[in-house]
């Protein structure tokens, strides 16, 4: 899919600055804060909003009833980030929601201070990160949540480390893991180890973190991908479980379940929602229930999902 042209995105932009000043009655201070750019720069999106006539008696933009579900989402589940992009039923199952998450991992890098950015794996993740422009920004760092390498040993598909390497000229820190080993002990013993302890500990620093939220079934990520065996998969199932992040099982309330498998999970822990920022990219039926337990049990603090999702979560 093309990239959307400079001016489909900064009316977007304008759009969103003048949702938030006009309807949320926000003011240009929080509207820079909210969005991640200067004072002047909303001044001129809000204005820009008028000039092009999006501002009447109501938003004229396709984008306002998104922005709109999004603010429901924030208050029901007290998230600290929602965007909502409309549904498109015949596009992939990450259009739109990989550009905003594209867009959205752009304004984080183009902060002046440090940052720790980490990131999950997964396809929506892969194709938000196949959507940044290149960047400079050598003062901030980039830190994998789980680890490059697939059950066969070769370099995991989905890991995005390094597609975020070619693109944004910032230290990198991949994880040298698979998502999962052997047992309880094999873990213990690897996360015991100089280079991957390095590696737990900066991702615990995360200021944001960027993860795909994944389905479980014998037709998701982890079974698809060669990590668990379908009996194990339906054994997981039958104990209640309805999700995964970097490979860490939930159930249908978000809770971490006890079993053996999350023993077996290499991944470093998803940092603390309380100190950072923690957003979902994820949309679709198949994923409902997954998405609604992250947000219920505070796996994640924001969500970057489409309408349909949204309108599901509103209603459940």
């Amino acid at each position: 899919m093309a990239k959307r042209s400079e001016t489909a995105a900064r009316l977007d932009d304008a759009a969103r600055a003048g949702w938030l000043y006009y309807v949320a009655g926000r003011t240009q201070d929080e509207i820079a804060a909210t969005m991640g750019i200067s004072r002047q720069s909303a001044q001129r999106l809000v204005s820009l909003a008028v000039a092009e006539r999006l501002i009447k008696v109501r938003l004229d933009h396709p984008i306002a009833a998104c922005l709109e579900l999004a603010s429901q989402l924030r208050r029901k589940f007290g998230l600290k980030h929602v965007e909502v992009v409309p549904s498109d039923s015949g596009s992939s199952a990450t259009v739109g929601i990989a550009e905003a998450a594209a867009a959205e991992i752009e304004r984080w890098l183009k902060r002046a201070e440090p940052i720790v950015l980490a990131v999950g794996t997964g396809r929506t993740l892969k194709a938000a990160v196949d959507q940044l422009p290149a960047i400079e920004c050598p003062n901030h760092r980039i830190v994998s949540l789980t680890g490059n390498i697939a059950p066969d040993g070769s370099a995991a598909y989905y890991n995005v480390i390094f597609s975020m390497a070619d693109a944004v000229k910032a230290r990198h820190y991949p994880m040298p893991l698979p998502v999962l080993v052997t047992s309880a002990e094999e873990r213990e013993l690897l996360h015991g180890q100089q280079l991957v302890r390095s590696t737990l500990d900066m991702s615990a620093q995360a200021d944001v973190t960027f993860v795909g939220i994944g389905e479980l079934g014998i037709d998701g990520p982890l079974c698809v991908d060669g990590f668990l065996e379908k009996d194990e998969m339906m054994e997981l199932m039958r104990g209640g479980a309805v999700g995964e992040i970097c490979g860490w099982i939930f159930d249908v309330d978000g809770r971490l379940l006890d079993n053996p498998i999350n023993e077996r999970v290499a991944s470093a822990p998803i940092p603390s929602r309380d100190a950072s920022m923690v957003i979902g990219l994820a949309k679709g039926k198949r994923k409902f229930k997954a998405i609604r337990a992250a947000v219920v049990g505070q796996q994640i603090n924001g969500l970057i999902t489409d309408e349909e999702t949204a309108e599901f979560l509103l209603r459940n």
